[in-house]
């Protein structure tokens, strides 16, 4: 059973996602919060996989409710809400350590998807929308510095690492990943887990938003 914690100040979309979430077997939403700073007691208290999380909340928003969140030992997975048109927030809650984002408009049954996605392991993240997100960025100050920076991040990684890194950042899954490069699947987990645990990453959408700053901004 995944537990999923809901959280989102519209109590209309909080209903509507908990109604929707019970249709799945496999889904249980064990909470319910209406801003970012009810979350840290709402996890401890029941334990959630997954955090299903709104970026725009009057109190605590989602980016800084994600950051305090993801930086602690054994935290869940955060799953990002947002309209994406008119919030430019979402990239960084991905280098805050959020598995990814949904469009609010996105249907039901891709949510459900997502959310069994996400507590699998993997990242729900479109490299096209990703993109997108990365050239609103990119436009902003800071551009080389912050190239230089994950191109020197990257070099901490053996040339076989960077490949993996690389393949990350195009989008590719683990398997995907194994048949372009010709290796096991238990090894690119391998590979992928090393290039974590090197550059101090939550999860693979950071690497991937690594890659794609050392490749786009410089």
């Amino acid at each position: 059973m995944i537990k999923v914690l809901l959280v989102d100040d519209d109590a209309i979309v909080r209903g509507g996602l908990r109604l929707m979430l019970g249709g799945a077997p496999d889904i249980a939403v064990v909470a319910e919060a209406a801003d970012g700073s009810e979350v840290p007691g709402l996890v401890a208290a029941h334990g959630p996989d997954l955090v299903l999380m709104d970026i725009r909340m009057p109190g605590v928003d989602g980016l800084s409710a994600t950051e305090a969140l993801r930086a602690r030992p054994g935290a869940p997975d955060v799953l990002v809400l947002t309209t994406f048109h008119t919030d430019e927030h979402v990239l960084w809650a991905l280098r805050a350590g959020a598995a990814g984002f949904l469009l609010k408009d996105t249907p039901p049954q891709e949510i459900v998807a997502a959310i069994r996605t996400v507590a699998a392991g993997d990242p729900v993240l479109s490299p096209a929308v990703t993109r997108r997100l990365i050239d609103r960025v990119a436009a902003g100050t800071g551009r080389g510095s912050r190239a230089a920076g994950a191109r020197a991040r990257l070099a901490q990684l053996g040339d076989r690492e960077r490949e993996v890194a690389a393949a990350v950042g195009r989008g590719l899954s683990n398997a995907e990943i194994a048949r372009d490069l010709h290796l096991a699947l238990p090894t690119v987990k391998a590979h992928v887990s090393r290039i974590l645990t090197r550059l101090d990453l939550n999860n693979r959408v950071q690497i991937a938003l690594l890659v794609h700053d050392a490749d786009t901004l410089g």
